[in-house]
């Protein structure tokens, strides 16, 4: 293979050069290479050289000294930003605003829980959580029919649509209200029975059991949580002190609500003791 170097501009046979003979070149064995390289002319080095960087570029070894062949190949870097103050700060700050509202949410919930359940006195909360089957669909009792408490044992129920008394009998007889409903065509009657002895003592349970739950609730929202903030501690995002500090103030706020969950529990037991009571004494007095 010849080549003609004759030209006074030393750039243009190598760009010639180049252009003509490069993809045979890069095929040639070492020995080649060497007398290339070894060439007093300066475009034949010029040549050599943009060679060897044109199979350094295609991963391929070139080896122009006689030495052993060094094969490289192209990686592309992976340029990691560093999460900023202001970022890391939005992070925590989200951590902390979603586990409070699960806490309220979980106090709300049993809150209602607790107005459901009977103590002996009517109350249109008591019928919160029962769930009517309305046109093929499961939706709350208060929400089609309106609800009253003529006295202080007895609830009366009337419905916006007729036909949907059936469906809110049923719905209350498989409910645990432990009260039989009377549907006189129009309306349906609920009275409630003297709360006896033994039936605050099942309602005790009730109530034990749903404040328990509660304070699941709070662990599991606390457990997810602290994983999060493991989460920033790995990514770098937290020191292990900012990361103790955190966990610190969270147990803090876990505290705050589990005392709310004994608070409502506490009094919901003064509630059904005193009506018990009341409805002792008046028993004895009546007597």
């Amino acid at each position: 293979m010849a080549a003609s170097f004759s030209s006074t501009a030393p750039t243009t046979p190598f760009l010639q050069f180049r252009a003509n003979y490069s993809k045979s070149l890069l095929s040639l064995p070492d020995s080649c290479w060497r007398i290339i390289a070894s060439a007093k002319s300066p475009s034949a080095r010029l040549i050599a050289c943009s060679l060897k960087t044109e199979k350094l570029r295609l991963g391929a070894g070139v080896n122009l000294s006689g030495g052993p062949v060094v094969k490289r190949s192209l990686q592309k870097r992976l340029v990691i930003r560093s999460a900023t103050i202001e970022e890391i700060e939005a992070e925590k700050s989200a951590i902390e605003s979603d586990a409070k509202t699960k806490m309220e949410k979980t106090i709300e919930t049993l809150r209602t829980s607790f107005n459901s359940i009977r103590t002996g006195r009517s109350n249109a909360a008591m019928l919160d959580k029962i769930e009517v089957e309305y046109y093929g669909s499961p939706v709350s009792l208060k929400s089609i029919a309106q609800i009253s408490t003529p006295d202080g044992s007895s609830l009366l129920l009337q419905p916006y649509d007729k036909s949907s008394l059936k469906a809110i009998e049923k719905a209350i007889v498989n409910s645990d209200l432990g009260v039989t409903p009377n549907n006189d065509g129009d309306v349906i009657r609920l009275s409630l029975p003297p709360l006896t002895a033994e039936r605050r003592k099942e309602l005790s349970r009730v109530v034990a059991k749903q404040s328990e739950e509660g304070k699941v609730a709070l662990r599991n929202i606390r457990r997810d949580a602290l994983k999060s903030y493991d989460k920033l501690e790995k990514e770098k995002k937290l020191s292990e002190d900012n990361k103790k500090d955190l966990s610190s103030d969270l147990e803090k706020v876990v505290d705050v609500y589990m005392k709310k969950i004994e608070e409502l529990y506490k009094q919901k037991e003064k509630v059904s003791i005193t009506i018990l009571l009341c409805q002792s004494l008046w028993s004895t007095f009546c007597l």
